[in-house]
Formats: C-alpha cells, sequence, structure tokens
C-alpha cells in the first residue's frame, strides 16, 4: 500500500511540475542534468503556488491539512505560494450515517435512541477528519455531536511516514534546505494531527477556555459551549449547540443591527485576552469557527467553536512579546532590537543599530493607516525577510500565534475596515503591563508564591548548613578563602541570606495578614 502510495505522489507531481519546482533550488550538477531531463515535453501555464494547491488536493485531505500548516509559515514559504495555499479547503464529502451512529454507540458504550432524544443522521458539517451532527439531549439540551472519520489513524500514519522520507529528501537537495527545516515543520504537522484525531484533547481545550471566560470581568466578550461529558470520548465530542451569524456575513449582521465598530473592537480584546492573560489561545480564528450571535440574551456576542487547534505560551513568552508590542506601538525600535538580542533570537554579535535600521524601515511606514490601508501579512512577510537577513531563530511556539493575528486581521477588515488595531490594543497592552510589573502586580506575584514560602522558609536554615557542610564543602571553603584572606565575605554571605530570609517572612506575614 505504501508503495503504491508513493507512486501516486510522485505521478502527481510529476503532473503538476512539484519536480522541477523543487529540484530548482538546488545546485548539485547531476539534479541540474536530471532537471532537464524531466523538463521535456512539459509546458506550465499556471503559477507555481496555484500548482502546488492544486497537487496538494489531489493527494487528499492529509496533504490539504498539511498544506493549510504551511500556509501559516511565511518564515519558510515563499508569498506568492502563501497566497494560494491559503485557498485551501478541506471540505469533504460526509460519511455513512449509520457508519456514524455505529462511532457513537461504540464509544458511548449506549443504543443511540437510550444517549439521544433526537439525533438527526444527516451531518450539519463536513471536513477532513471528522463530521458533525444535530442532536437533542432528554433534558431538552440542544447539542453538536462531533464524529471522528473512521480509519484516519490508518490513513495518517501512511501519509505522514511517506511525508518524513519527503522532507528528508528536501532538507538534503536543496541549497536553502537547512534553513526551511522541512523535517521539523512535519514533525509539527505529526503532533498536531494526532492531537486532532483525539477528541477528547479538543473538548479539554474548550473546556478550558470556557473556564478562561467565565467571569465577571469578560461577560458578553465571547461564548464557548458547554461540553457534554457524559457523551464525549475519543472520538465523540458532544457540546451545547450554538446559533449565530458567521462573521463574513457582514450585510446580514448590519441589517440585525450590530455594532460593527463595538464587534472589531472587542474581537482584538478577546485575542490580546487570551495571549496575555491567558496564554492560552484558540488559533483557528476564522470565519467558520467564530460566529455572531443574533438571540436577544446575547445579541452581538462572539461564539467560538472548533478547539482542536490551540496555543500555548509561557510566562516568558508573555511578558517579551508584550514588551515587543509596546515598543513596536511606541515606535522604540532601538528597544525591539535589544530585546532580540537579550533574548538569543540573533546572534549576539548583531549589531543593535543595524537591527533598528532594519525594524524601522519594515514598521515605519505603516503608523497611522487605518486597518483597510493596512496588511499585517506584508508587515510579517517584510519581518520574515528582515529576519533571515539577520538570522533570526523563529520560535515554533509562535507560529500559531502568528496565524491567529492574521486571522484576527482579516475578521476586523471584514467587520469595521477603518478599526485602528494600534490604538485598540495599546491600552490594553500598557494596562496589563502595569497589572504585571507595577505594585499590584508585585503584591499578586507574592501571594502566589507566599504557599511556596510557607514550607521552605522554615527549612532553610538547615538547607543551607546541609548544603555548605556536605563533603566537607564549608571547610574547603573556609580553607580557600583563609588563603585569599577573604573571610569575612562569608559572614557578609550568611547575614544577607538571613535577611533575605526574614524579609521573605515578613512579606509573607504581610501577604496573609492583608
Amino acid at each position: 500500500m505504501g508503495f503504491f502510495r508513493l507512486l501516486k505522489i510522485l505521478n502527481v507531481a510529476r503532473r503538476y511540475g512539484l519536480d522541477e519546482m523543487m529540484l530548482s533550488y538546488t545546485k548539485k550538477s547531476w539534479v541540474m542534468r536530471a532537471m532537464r531531463v524531466i523538463r521535456l515535453g512539459r509546458r506550465f501555464d499556471n503559477s507555481r503556488g496555484e500548482r502546488l494547491r492544486l497537487a496538494l488536493e489531489a493527494l487528499g485531505p492529509i496533504f490539504v491539512k498539511f498544506g493549510q500548516v504551511l500556509s501559516t509559515r511565511r518564515d519558510l514559504i515563499p508569498a506568492d505560494m502563501i497566497v494560494e495555499l491559503s485557498k485551501l479547503q478541506d471540505d469533504v464529502p460526509p460519511f455513512d450515517s449509520d457508519t456514524s451512529i455505529r462511532i457513537i454507540e461504540k464509544e458511548l458504550h449506549q443504543p443511540i435512541d437510550k444517549l439521544f432524544q433526537h439525533f438527526n443522521p444527516t451531518p450539519v458539517a463536513s471536513a477532513s477528519v471528522a463530521q458533525v451532527h444535530y442532536a437533542r439531549l432528554f433534558d431538552g439540551t440542544e447539542v453538536a455531536v462531533k464524529v471522528l472519520r473512521p480509519g484516519m489513524l490508518d490513513i495518517i500514519e501512511k501519509d505522514l511516514s511517506l511525508l518524513k522520507t519527503i522532507a528528508k529528501w528536501v532538507q538534503r537537495l536543496l541549497v536553502d534546505g537547512k534553513r526551511l527545516r522541512p523535517v521539523e515543520v512535519v514533525n509539527e504537522f505529526d503532533k498536531y494531527l494526532h492531537d486532532e484525531l483525539d477528541l477528547m484533547i479538543e473538548a479539554s481545550n474548550c473546556s478550558q477556555l470556557r473556564r478562561n471566560f467565565d467571569t465577571k470581568e469578560r461577560e458578553g466578550l465571547i461564548q464557548i459551549p458547554e461540553v457534554i461529558w457524559s457523551h464525549t470520548s475519543r472520538q465523540v465530542f458532544t457540546m451545547q449547540w450554538m446559533n449565530g451569524v458567521p462573521t463574513s456575513h457582514v450585510d446580514v449582521l448590519k441589517e440585525a443591527g450590530v455594532d460593527l465598530k463595538d464587534l472589531a473592537q472587542k474581537g482584538v480584546e478577546i485575542f490580546f485576552t487570551q495571549v496575555f492573560e491567558d496564554g492560552f489561545f484558540h488559533a483557528d480564528m476564522h470565519p467558520g469557527n467564530i460566529l455572531v450571535s443574533l438571540d436577544k440574551n446575547s445579541f452581538g456576542q462572539y461564539i467560538g467553536l472548533d478547539y482542536g487547534i490551540v496555543g500555548s505560551l509561557s510566562e516568558f513568552d508573555k511578558n517579551y512579546l508584550a514588551q515587543n508590542f509596546l515598543a513596536f506601538f511606541n515606535r522604540d525600535y532601538r528597544r525591539v532590537a535589544r530585546l532580540h538580542i537579550e533574548s538569543g533570537w540573533v546572534p549576539k554579535d548583531t549589531r543593535e543599530e543595524e537591527l533598528e535600521a532594519a525594524v524601522r524601515a519594515v514598521c515605519e511606514p505603516y503608523f497611522d493607516l487605518p486597518l483597510s490601508q493596512i496588511s499585517l501579512g506584508q508587515v510579517l512577510m517584510r519581518l520574515f525577510q528582515t529576519s533571515r537577513r539577520f538570522n533570526v531563530e523563529i520560535q515554533p511556539q509562535l507560529v500559531l500565534l502568528q496565524k491567529t493575528l492574521l486571522n484576527v486581521e482579516g475578521m476586523g477588515r471584514d467587520l469595521y475596515p477603518d478599526l485602528d488595531l494600534w490604538d485598540t490594543a495599546k491600552p490594553f497592552l500598557e494596562k496589563w503591563m502595569n497589572q504585571r510589573l507595577g505594585p499590584k502586580g508585585f503584591i499578586e506575584n507574592i501571594k502566589k508564591e507566599a504557599p511556596y514560602w510557607a514550607g521552605m522558609i522554615p527549612a532553610m536554615p538547615r538547607l543551607i548548613y546541609d548544603q555548605l557542610s556536605k563533603e566537607n564543602r564549608l571547610q574547603e571553603l573556609e580553607a580557600q578563602l583563609s588563603r585569599l584572606n577573604k573571610r569575612s565575605k562569608v559572614n557578609t554571605l550568611l547575614m544577607g541570606i538571613m535577611a533575605v530570609s526574614l524579609l521573605a517572612m515578613v512579606v509573607f506575614m504581610f501577604v496573609k495578614i492583608g
């Protein structure tokens, strides 16, 4: 089966000229000669990006999904190919309804009529990995039932194995193969696909996002469906049914009286809230997954769907990104350059003023323009071109963030073209930075750490003594310091440790009392 699948891939590659496209990036003499032979009798009128898209569509759903992932890698893929890859859709015909019911009954261990008061066997949506059915529980709750396509794991494993082999050859043959990191890209895709094949992971993502926004401060920003855990397994995901209008249907929203400017601004707020406050964000925010409610009880609120792709950021990532964003908003390009050098994203010998000048040349023309005249895609593309020049190391955890930011840009432009993204985001980031780095943030951090200090502080003198006395380290240290006539520094160090311990205890008591 794998051999015949490989033959099909090679045949499709030849039909659309992908072999010639790939070989054109190598300077190996034997490859150049082979390319001249391959080219005989073939002529292509359409662009290389269109040919790549058509080839991926011909190879089936897994390769379509791989193309969708590639469309987010503006750091690796040329702009003309990105445009075509962004057109890829993974809508596929639904699988048999009897099969869907059989999977549900097997996974949930009950007949369909015992699980649901009503179940519509005709799916309301179908994609490459799963399809969705409308149903109603016995208490009257309307639900969406997502069912994984049968046999997907075997199909994915075989295609991934071939993709990994192709990636190794690309890395070996292409001049720029190492920088493009094809093996790493395929490995990322591997993880992403396997996560999608476990609907319990998607359900837990949905539950986490719902919990994050289920607070008084965030009330009215976005609705996240409730997970019906009793009807959820690795191959079946049941959630609350949500009614809404896709954000791309602007005329319908206008006619209904939705405030599009407010909606666009809330979209930006939701994005930055997820990224900088939670470090956990919906990473597939296209119009098919983000709806707007027209119900009188939640009129004008966003509705989030499909949680197979989420991103997460560490505390370091969040702080670093926030400082970069604020530096951009304040046009402090020297600060941006310094942050990149300090973080190790560029080589340490990079000249700060050169990187500053390059970043300024990219960003300065776009300030003071409405969103309708700004393409973040173009800005990012130019930044990535600059990054290659300075050997910037692209951070994998930020790839999904870049993709999501482009989705937010697209929705903002559809809803309210004159939205000023910079003015909308800047106050939020400034407030967030003040909360994190100001007095309030300091106290909150102390409160978080206080339970750990409570257990550590009483044991600190013993731990210090044990560490210093272990394997006669104290005696060795004293002997060395005696020879250097610096014994007084030991006393200073110990006094310093005691002072820090006392200060920690005082702060701990202050927090507990406060």
